[in-house]
């Protein structure tokens, strides 16, 4: 076979799965098509290398040399956009506020029958928010329990460039002992620290609402833990939570201290590592990073 035939397929493949994922916005897409890419990189441009006679290296030398090369230059430029994050005025812990526009709930086909499962199993929205994460730029969030107010959900809508919108869910229950369980499949990189109380699992290729709540609920019952009800208001805790989170990660040492962020930024350099780590194995392997 044309050792161009495999090539050209990937391309085409590659061309046709970004266009479903401008639809769809799925991390599962998304990280095939990444792989893709860098493998299309790395033979394309060795093939383009050994017939332009750039060099007398064997053939799948050259491969592993581009496949490098892609890695490099990936690397730089995440690097570059961490270190515009940090300097940027956007907020990396957003506060949020009650949403009374009517807009707490897409209307796209697919994020219906999202809300048709909630109400089909017991949960019921208690509070809609959002917070302004850059200029006219809304992270939307619905906040959802179960019958027994044992488990709170929350569904938040991220905004793409593109114009659409990706959903992610949170699940979490709180315990007896003090102790907050978190299962979530939130697909954007962390890398910071959890207060020391908080039990976080974060598996971003479940994409189904119906399999994330089964697994919420068999980590509850594998803690052996007695669930308490929920009784804070959502805007409340949820700002609550942002507020401890950023302080811990100052704390320890992700974030410059407040007098030191309009020098240096607001994550330091152990932080970006952490952050950069965390993108890259969320990208290429949808895994988050357990420290």
């Amino acid at each position: 076979m044309d050792p161009d035939y495999p090539l050209l397929a990937g391309m085409v493949l590659f061309l046709l799965l970004a266009q479903l994922n401008q639809r769809s916005g799925s991390p599962v897409i998304a990280i095939f098509n990444r792989w893709l890419r860098w493998l299309i990189f790395a033979f394309g441009g060795a093939k383009a290398a050994v017939e332009l006679g750039w060099t007398d290296r064997p053939y799948f030398i050259v491969v592993l040399g581009f496949f490098l090369l892609w890695f490099l230059l990936e690397t730089l430029y995440n690097w570059l956009a961490i270190h515009a994050l940090s300097v940027s005025p956007l907020p990396l812990f957003p506060r949020f506020t009650a949403n009374s526009s009517g807009e707490e709930w897409p209307t796209h086909h697919k994020l219906l029958k999202i809300r048709d499962w909630l109400r089909a199993n017991g949960f019921k929205q208690v509070q809609a928010l959002k917070a302004e994460v850059g200029p006219s730029l809304y992270l939307r969030v619905s906040i959802y329990q179960d019958a027994e107010a044992k488990i709170r959900a929350q569904i938040t809508f991220l905004p793409q460039g593109n114009g659409s919108l990706s959903v992610c869910f949170g699940l979490s229950s709180n315990t007896v002992s003090g102790y907050r369980y978190v299962t979530d499949n939130l697909y954007l990189p962390f890398g910071g620290f959890y207060p020391e109380n908080w039990l976080v699992e974060r598996t971003p290729w479940r994409r189904s609402l119906a399999k994330l709540v089964a697994a919420h609920k068999e980590r509850l019952a594998h803690g052996n833990e007695m669930v308490t009800p929920w009784t804070t208001d959502p805007l409340n805790d949820l700002n609550h939570q942002q507020r401890e989170l950023e302080q811990i990660n100052t704390e320890l040492g992700f974030l410059f201290p407040h007098a030191e962020r309009e020098e240096h930024g607001k994550i330091s350099h152990e932080g970006r590592y952490r952050v950069w780590k965390e993108y890259w194995l969320l990208s290429y392997f949808g895994r988050s990073v357990r420290y």
